[in-house]
């Protein structure tokens, strides 16, 4: 069961009973979530990208898929996109086209449209693909190079298979070494994970939201690196969540 919930950038997010959780931050905003958290990061750190190859985990609303082409055409209108993403709830993906989304996303309503109904939308700069799928499964079976994935599945602690180390050693195989994870969670059983897997961990943080995570292999300029030998050190007991786990 989903019911729409305004949140307070004015923006309308959903609630989901199945997860007991909202699809996003109803404090931060669902538009100012997706934008800070996941979209200026991303596209900041890709400047220089003419193709940009984009994993979003997972669709729901799609805010986060329909926000990178509004940056895209704002910003970078040379630029093309391949976004692909995997979404559990089909339902919800076919009821988007009712969903009162912010009106800068009004010129897409043809591409939410063709989502919905078709699964997906194409043109000569882009190309979205909304498969229903499970997200462990999906990664799994995808290849190629990708350069983004937005982290964006309910919490570690409603949905922790799309937050183990195993996990993150799927999302790792299909991260170049210019890729780039963006995620709302700041736990240290995240963090831990994407460490665990080869990535440099980075906190996001700015005015207007609250903090969040970033991870690379590579170095990354303009953010505050999250020392994981100090944080390990002094959380000696402190695990990541595995797939062994015992729940799981």
């Amino acid at each position: 069961m989903k019911r729409w919930v305004q949140s307070d950038d004015g923006s309308y997010t959903a609630y989901s009973s199945e997860y007991d959780e909202h699809y996003h931050s109803t404090k931060d905003g669902a538009l100012n979530e997706s934008l800070k958290k996941h979209i200026e990061p991303a596209f900041k750190l890709h400047a220089q990208k003419e193709h940009l190859r984009i994993i979003d985990i997972c669709f729901g609303l799609g805010f986060n898929t329909l926000l990178s082409l509004h940056y895209r055409d704002a910003y970078y209108p040379d630029t093309t996109l391949e976004i692909y993403s995997p979404e559990l709830d089909g339902d919800l993906v076919a009821s988007l086209v009712d969903f009162p989304y912010p009106e800068i996303f009004e010129p897409y309503r043809n591409i939410i449209t063709d989502i919905a109904m078709l699964g997906g939308y194409e043109d000569e700069r882009t190309q979205i693909t909304v498969e229903i799928a499970d997200a462990r499964v999906a990664i799994r079976e995808l290849s190629g190079e990708w350069d983004v994935c937005y982290q964006d599945a309910f919490s570690p602690q409603t949905n922790p298979m799309l937050w183990t180390r195993e996990y993150f050693a799927d999302v790792a195989g299909l991260m170049g070494e210019e890729g780039v994870v963006t995620t709302y969670s700041t736990a240290l059983a995240t963090r831990l994970a994407l460490h665990e897997n080869g990535f440099h961990v980075y906190l996001n943080t700015g005015k207007g939201y609250r903090n969040a995570t970033i991870a690379s292999r590579r170095e990354l300029a303009g953010y505050t690196k999250v020392d994981m030998a100090h944080k390990i050190a002094c959380n000696p007991d402190a695990r990541s969540l595995s797939d062994e786990s015992p729940g799981l």
